[in-house]
């Protein structure tokens, strides 16, 4: 591993990613939401930044290569499953963070079982803007977390789903990030598929090539 400024910044993203329930443990709430979102952000920014200058810079590794998808997959898995918890186990968001979850461990099976053809699983424009988009509706959804332990002084009760036309600003964040999370895992579930019919020839039995 070389140590420059884009490698730097995915392993601090690695670290991150773990650390977000963290402020849940030693942080009481709303701080912890308000810290988790900060620490979400920030490591959301430098997605972008890392990957900006590796190309820039021409300091493009195979450390950033491996590392980026995985440092971008563990930040958004581990928000998720907090997110989930957090928000009163709220069905309208277990159903699209479910689909997000089981595209990410489908695809990622794909990948070491195609071994040196995982090439052809390479990371697609509309991959990158899924991933954008799923850090957007998390960053949203923790938004609403917060707002809501702030305004209510307590979590949402399970299954609690206020009414859309609410002038809440907490219910108003819920909403969209809920929007937003559905049409990340719209996108998520559209490039898993694309991966799977990329990777079905060599998934065929030999002799029963089509």
């Amino acid at each position: 591993m070389r140590w420059n400024l884009p490698n730097i910044l995915t392993l601090l993203r690695l670290i991150a990613a773990p650390a977000v329930p963290l402020m849940f443990l030693y942080f009481s709430r709303p701080f912890a939401d308000w810290a988790a979102l900060t620490l979400f952000m920030v490591a959301a920014i430098t997605d972008w930044i890392d990957g900006y200058l590796a190309r820039a810079w021409q300091q493009e590794s195979r450390f950033g290569a491996a590392m980026d998808p995985i440092a971008d997959k563990a930040m958004v898995i581990i928000a998720i499953v907090v997110i989930t918890g957090y928000s009163g186990m709220n069905p309208w968001l277990i159903l699209p963070a479910t689909v997000i979850l089981f595209r990410e461990v489908f695809v990622s099976g794909l990948r070491e079982f195609l071994g040196p053809n995982a090439k052809l699983l390479k990371v697609t424009k509309l991959a990158k803007w899924k991933t954008t988009c799923q850090m957007v509706a998390i960053s949203v959804l923790f938004l609403g977390t917060g707002l809501t332990f702030l305004e209510h002084g307590e979590p949402p009760m399970v299954g609690e789903v206020s009414l859309p036309w609410s002038t809440s600003w907490a219910d108003l964040a819920t909403h969209l990030g809920l929007l937003l999370i559905w049409i990340a895992a719209a996108l998520t579930a559209w490039t898993g598929w694309d991966y799977f019919v990329k990777s079905l020839p060599y998934l065929r039995e030999p002799g029963h090539e089509a």
